[in-house]
Parts: structure tokens; C-alpha cells; sequence
């Protein structure tokens, strides 16, 4: 079982990055219900660092807070998902293809390294160390893309696509081949190649998308169980 409790940071933030990692590793499943008296034993804080804490999950739209009922996991229904992985193909095809026009140097190797250290972490069942390698490739490319408002949008998606990419890694075998569809990418926009950067993007978000799907169909298996 994932050891929730807190070393000392501040206790908010890391109350706050504990639960997010768990959320994200799918300790807690969508439509769960958050019972603050449970998260205060498992992580070992006051009922005030936990609200805290609660709210900054909930600005980042990784729970919801229900009436009546209080702190809960979103419930993504698969159209949802849909949505998003057509939005993904779009802008992140896009914002390969930009990248790999105007990335500099020392962002190249910024990307090479985020690769390594997922080669690594593939390796583990560390699936917030997965996660973050993820995101720390895509803060990278996004950076350099030239376009704000592409930054923009998909940073506000930024919880969801996540809660989608654990879902997608959770299927043997993805987090591996996942992990080969980057440094594609890595290569591509390496080499300075936008036409194949915008390719290999969006080929990675569709195979994202099967794998997701996949894993949504076992997840309704099991409630059916």
C-alpha cells in the first residue's frame, strides 16, 4: 500500500503532493469519496493542512467538492476523454512542429534529459515519478512552441490529461512503448524535423487514446464485478 504519510516541507505542500500523487497513481477511484477524518489519520496532519491542501486539489480540478457530500475523484466518462485526446492530437501535434522549428540548444538538451530519466523510471512502478517525467517533456516542448495560447489551454488541462495518462500507463506494456513514442519525438524535434515532430506527436496521443480505452473497459469491468 502507498505510504501517505508527511516528512516535514511545509505540511500543506506536502499534503498537498502526497494526495495529488496518489490521486494520480489511481490510489482512489473516480466517484470515491474523500473522508477527511481517514486522510488526516493516513497522512498524519491537522484537519486544517488537509483543507488546505483540499483546496489547492480542487483549483487544479483533481477532486470535486459535492454537496451535501463533500470532497470526492471526478468521474471522466469516456466522451469526455474522447474530447480531450482530440484537442491533444491538435495542439500538441501543433506545438511539436513548432518546437522543432525554434528550440534552442539548451532546451534540446533539457528534453534529452527528461528521456533518460524516463528510460529509467520505466523500469520502477513508480507511477508518479512516471507522471512527472511526462509532464517535465511536455513543460519543455510547450515552452518553446511559440504560442501562448496553445501553452495555455493545455496547461489548464493539465490535471485531466495526467488522470488520463495514468490510466493509459496503467496497461502492460504502455508505459514502455510510451516511453519509445517520446524519444521518437525527442529525435524528431532534435534533428529539427517538423513534419515528422507533428507526426509522431499525434500518433502518440492516438495510441495514448487505445490504451486508455482499454483501460477504461477493465475499469467497468471491475465495477460490474
Amino acid at each position: 500500500m502507498m505510504d501517505l504519510r508527511v516528512s516535514r516541507k511545509t505540511v500543506q505542500q506536502g499534503t498537498f503532493e502526497k494526495l495529488k500523487d496518489a490521486i494520480l497513481a489511481g490510489v482512489f477511484q473516480p466517484g470515491e469519496r474523500l473522508v477527511e477524518a481517514n486522510l488526516c489519520e493516513q497522512l498524519g496532519v491537522s484537519r486544517a493542512s488537509l483543507r488546505e491542501a483540499l483546496r489547492s486539489l480542487q483549483s487544479e480540478r483533481l477532486i470535486d467538492f459535492i454537496p451535501n457530500r463533500g470532497p470526492q475523484i471526478p468521474v471522466l466518462s469516456w466522451k469526455e476523454a474522447e474530447d480531450i485526446y482530440d484537442l491533444r492530437a491538435l495542439l500538441e501535434g501543433e506545438a511539436a512542429a513548432r518546437c522543432a522549428s525554434a528550440i534552442g540548444d539548451h532546451d534540446i538538451s533539457s528534453l534529452s534529459a527528461t528521456v533518460h530519466t524516463l528510460r529509467r523510471v520505466v523500469k520502477t512502478n513508480n507511477s508518479a515519478d512516471k507522471l512527472k517525467c511526462a509532464t517535465a517533456f511536455y513543460d519543455v516542448l510547450l515552452h518553446n512552441c511559440g504560442n501562448e495560447m496553445i501553452k495555455q489551454t493545455l496547461n489548464g488541462l493539465h490535471a485531466r490529461i495526467n488522470f488520463l495518462r495514468a490510466r493509459s500507463m496503467s496497461l502492460p506494456g504502455r508505459t514502455k512503448a510510451s516511453y519509445e513514442e517520446m524519444n521518437a519525438l525527442y529525435l524528431a524535434i532534435k534533428d529539427r524535423d517538423p513534419k515528422a515532430a507533428r507526426k509522431i506527436a499525434q500518433q502518440h496521443v492516438q495510441n495514448a487514446r487505445e490504451a486508455a480505452r482499454e483501460a477504461f473497459k477493465e475499469g467497468q469491468k471491475d465495477n460490474e464485478a
